[in-house]
């Protein structure tokens, strides 16, 4: 038996096939991966270890943390209500246009996030059509607010989850709906009863990359709220103002938000890897 068939043996008897990558692969693959792990073992190296629970439980720091978690959660609780029926949509519907719609909702994905800000802020701004009506109307001011924070994250984080969701919709393909529908049950109930169980694994998944996204949203953010401590600074645009004044205070609650995002990666892994298996 050749090496290569022996190992595609023991890959067999595993229960999972391998197969030998060529070699020209690997060069540009480590080369790729120490483009990213290198800086971030530069800012492990960077920080100031002795300080560092001092440097990450300042008053601002706690501050922001903490604003940056509440308003990640409520950002995310909005990609579910409007991403999850904006993602069927895409999926399942047959209307023209609808790539159209598709393009337009995957925007924030490549736009600038300051650029997406600003936008926000002619919308809503007291100059700006609709804001102006909310001003007159209700006296309510949306800029540089809390609620700024949130709709600017999900701004920039929804397209993460209707993105996960449109392909766990799309892999599912839609022939446990048309049994569901040939046994009697109404669309509603195929929705509830089929459809969401079974593209369960991509929701979560979504989710999760959305809340990651709002949790380091920083362009988006600074154009449309501000950077108001207690009220509008989150985490990335405090580590901005630090990097500026307190360089040992930036890289440590930089290092905070990898360890976060380390965290988001590995739950994500861990349940699109749960539901192959």
């Amino acid at each position: 038996m050749t090496q290569a068939g022996a190992r595609g043996s023991r890959g067999s008897r595993g229960g999972t096939a391998t197969l030998a990558l060529p070699w020209p692969v690997w060069v540009p693959a480590v080369v790729g991966f120490g483009l990213i792990a290198v800086p971030v073992a530069g800012l492990v190296v960077r920080t100031n270890w002795p300080d560092f629970g001092a440097l990450v439980t300042t008053d601002a720091a706690l501050d922001a943390l903490w604003l940056s978690l509440r308003t990640g959660l409520a950002s995310t609780a909005l990609c579910l209500l409007l991403g999850t029926p904006l993602a069927l949509v895409l999926a399942r519907s047959r209307l023209p246009g609808i790539a159209v719609v598709r393009s337009i909702v995957l925007l924030p994905l490549v736009l600038p996030p300051v650029v997406g800000g600003l936008t926000l802020l002619f919308l809503l701004g007291r100059t700006g059509p609709l804001g102006r009506l909310l001003d007159a109307w209700f006296g309510i001011t949306v800029p540089f607010t809390t609620g700024a924070v949130v709709i600017a994250q999900t701004f920039v984080a929804m397209p993460f989850l209707v993105v996960s969701l449109e392909g766990a919709l799309r892999t599912a393909g839609e022939r446990y709906e048309v049994v569901a529908a040939t046994l009697g049950a109404t669309p509603l109930t195929a929705l509830r009863r089929v459809t969401v169980p079974v593209v369960l694994p991509g929701l979560v998944s979504g989710s999760v990359l959305a809340f990651a996204r709002a949790l380091g949203e920083f362009g988006a953010t600074i154009a449309f709220a501000g950077n108001l401590q207690g009220t509008t600074q989150t985490l990335p645009l405090l580590i901005y103002i630090q990097s500026q004044n307190d360089l040992d205070g930036a890289v440590a609650m930089s290092l905070v938000l990898v360890v976060v995002a380390v965290l988001v990666i590995v739950a994500t892994r861990t349940r699109d890897v749960s539901g192959v298996r």
